[in-house]
């Protein structure tokens, strides 16, 4: 890993303490990935970026910003990433996924609030992130009760910008979201100084979607048996989509996928064709929260499909491209968001029908419901989503957990009891 002390520095980290985060990734991360077996050529990339997770990409964002430009830094999948870049900023994803970072949360916040918010408030406040320390403006949305608070809190140490998500899919919903775009456009042109053309954003709406469909080409070889890559490291590229160069990002993505293909037309894969495959739903999995993938897949199963953030909701949907005027442009960015099935909805048939299709495409044998502990809107829809499940014959598991190891063994034993269950009924 090359020396970044000094960029840490003059970012104004503590480094006393982030130097304990760099001690303890490489090993989580070894004993979680570098342990497999027959993995793809292209995951090297995607290992290197973990290696130097805090170095190489924040230069990236701290040498644009020496040219003037600006970083916004963002939290969730309907935040529109093409009007950042439209705009001649960069969209970095912010969301923490480390136990390492919620004790700073928790000096604001209650300790029953869900991990990933803790997290992410503590990685800004204890100063132990380069990424939170590098955007210039948050941006944030009002997916739950939580996360409005919290952008309260943090809006005493950085600017943002807070994107009002309408609760229910009505034409007039839709329409509300459009104008939250609009006003999130002006928002960026004034923060940034430059305004944003239809063919600006034009562009951007295709980065973007250039990016979605690398990713869609990726989860595609999975519904292959056998298949050619784990759950574990599927997830990672997903998670490293939410901060990488988008270009880079399709780029690298669609090599790994060509890889993948040929491995397809060669039978090769890297669980046995009859291990049991597996589709994770619920909430999203940011990086470095690898622990589910790593316990299903150690007991033998493939994690063949995640219906998450960090998964399908993230890339699944395209912008039309064909729209010509901001307006006409707008209208088709709030279009493809809305059509993201997340808990925050009421009523939310759309997400049941999605793990249905989903379970179906990827021929799944079990599904995992998991939520992080104090999400009550996951937590709550696990109920309609277990019961349309039940009613189709489809098994179902559901658990809690956060992001500590405190639960890691008994979370291994239910895996393993719900995967024998599956056995038997095959």
């Amino acid at each position: 890993m090359a020396d970044y002390q000094q960029m840490w520095s003059d970012l104004g980290m503590d480094l006393e303490k982030h130097d304990v985060l760099c001690e303890v990734l490489p090993e989580a991360f070894g004993g979680v990935y570098l342990s497999q077996q027959n993995r793809p050529q292209g995951m090297g990339f995607y290992d290197f970026v973990v290696s130097e997770i805090h170095g190489v990409r924040p230069a990236e964002l701290i040498e644009h910003q020496k040219t003037g430009g600006k970083i916004l830094g963002t939290f969730c999948v309907y935040v529109p990433d093409e009007v950042v870049f439209a705009a001649g900023a960069i969209a970095t994803g912010l969301c923490g996924g480390s136990q390492f970072w919620v004790p700073g949360g928790e000096k604001v916040l209650p300790a029953n609030t869900c991990p990933l918010i803790k997290a992410s408030v503590g990685a800004r406040l204890d100063k132990t992130c380069p990424f939170f320390m590098i955007a210039d403006m948050f941006v944030g949305e009002t997916t739950c009760d939580g996360k409005k608070k919290a952008w309260e809190i943090l809006a005493q140490d950085v600017p943002i910008h807070v994107i009002d998500i309408p609760q229910m899919k009505r034409e007039k919903d839709i329409a509300a979201y459009q104008q939250e775009i609009l006003d999130f456009i002006q928002v960026v042109e004034e923060f940034t100084g430059n305004k944003i053309t239809p063919e600006a954003l034009g562009e951007s709406i295709k980065l973007i979607n250039n990016k979605r469909k690398a990713l869609q080409r990726i989860y595609n070889t999975r519904k292959v048996s056998p298949v050619p890559i784990s759950g574990k490291d599927a997830l990672l590229v997903t998670q490293i989509a939410f901060y990488d160069d988008p270009a880079r990002c399709a780029e690298m993505g669609n090599k790994l996928a060509e890889e993948l293909e040929e491995r397809i037309n060669r039978q090769e894969g890297v669980f046995p064709a009859d291990a049991p495959r597996i589709l994770i739903t619920g909430t999203p999995m940011a990086i470095p929260n690898w622990k589910l993938h790593h316990i299903i897949e150690s007991a033998g199963a493939a994690v063949v499909v995640e219906e998450l953030c960090t998964g399908t909701r993230y890339f699944e949907n395209l912008v039309d491209e064909s729209a010509t005027t901001i307006e006409g442009q707008v209208k088709a960015l709030a279009e493809r968001y809305m059509k993201t099935n997340c808990a925050c909805f009421t009523p939310n048939p759309g997400r049941v029908d999605d793990i249905i299709r989903l379970a179906r495409e990827y021929k799944v044998d079990g599904i995992i419901d998991t939520n992080l502990q104090f999400c009550n809107l996951y937590s709550t829809e696990s109920y309609l989503i277990k019961q349309a499940l039940d009613e189709i014959g489809l098994p179902i598991m559901h658990i809690e957990t956060d992001y500590s190891e405190n639960d890691y063994e008994q979370l291994r034993t239910r895996v393993e009891a719900f995967l024998e269950i599956l056995g038997k009924q095959v």
